[in-house]
């Protein structure tokens, strides 16, 4: 039987609750439901599915711990979803004031970490702010940093889901401002299985 092996990367919509005793715990956002989207479309597959997001991880902390929690895994398909703390963390009480200029450097030596040192392949989200008045802050300065992830994933990615785009379109016909979001960054479990869908079809071409 073919084998399988995705390490979900990122910051706490990726870490979402997840157990970190065990890194095959999924935690209960979009790792959990996208692995099982994948596993169900694909039982002659046999997956291995480890999920090292940490809540509040910037690109730079990521970085600094990509050997141990990723690429030590010798993975066939690395996902990441990281940026917003890169942009929140400005604002907040942390006061960490990472420039566009300082993410995107942390970002492109990560890419570039994973092409030097492993096989994997890379799939690529952008990260995203919803319609909640306590984020709308954060709108430009994401939309910025967005403008260069999608660079960055053309030029490195095997895969690439434009999450904010994606959450944009399917909010014009949503009633409800808060239906995939209580706070505009975290997704409830609409949310997640709303990424989730979009990162299982995205998968599709890697494996």
């Amino acid at each position: 039987m073919k084998k399988v092996k995705i390490v979900f990367q990122g910051d706490s919509v990726t870490d979402a609750g997840r157990d970190k005793r065990n890194y095959h715990h999924m935690g209960w956002g979009y790792p959990k439901y996208a692995s099982e989207l994948i596993a169900e479309a694909h039982p002659e597959i046999d997956f291995e599915f480890i999920n090292f997001g940490i809540g509040g991880n910037r690109t730079s902390e990521l970085f600094d711990r990509f050997y141990a929690d990723a690429l030590v895994f010798n993975p066939d398909v690395i996902s990441i979803l990281i940026g917003v703390n890169d942009v929140w963390h400005r604002h907040d009480a942390h006061h960490i004031a990472t420039t566009d200029e300082q993410t995107k450097t942390n970002y492109r030596a990560l890419l570039e970490r994973i092409k030097r040192e492993s096989d994997a392949k890379i799939l690529m989200m952008t990260p995203y702010v919803l319609d909640h008045e306590g984020v709308q802050y954060m709108r430009g300065e994401v939309d910025a940093i967005n403008v260069f992830i999608k660079e960055l994933a053309a030029e490195f990615a095997d895969a690439f889901v434009p999450l904010d785009e994606l959450f944009a379109e399917a909010l014009k016909t949503q009633p409800q401002a808060l239906y995939y979001s209580a706070d505009g960054v975290h997704p409830n479990e609409n949310g997640a299985r709303f990424i989730a869908k979009h990162y299982a079809e995205a998968m599709e071409k890697l494996i």
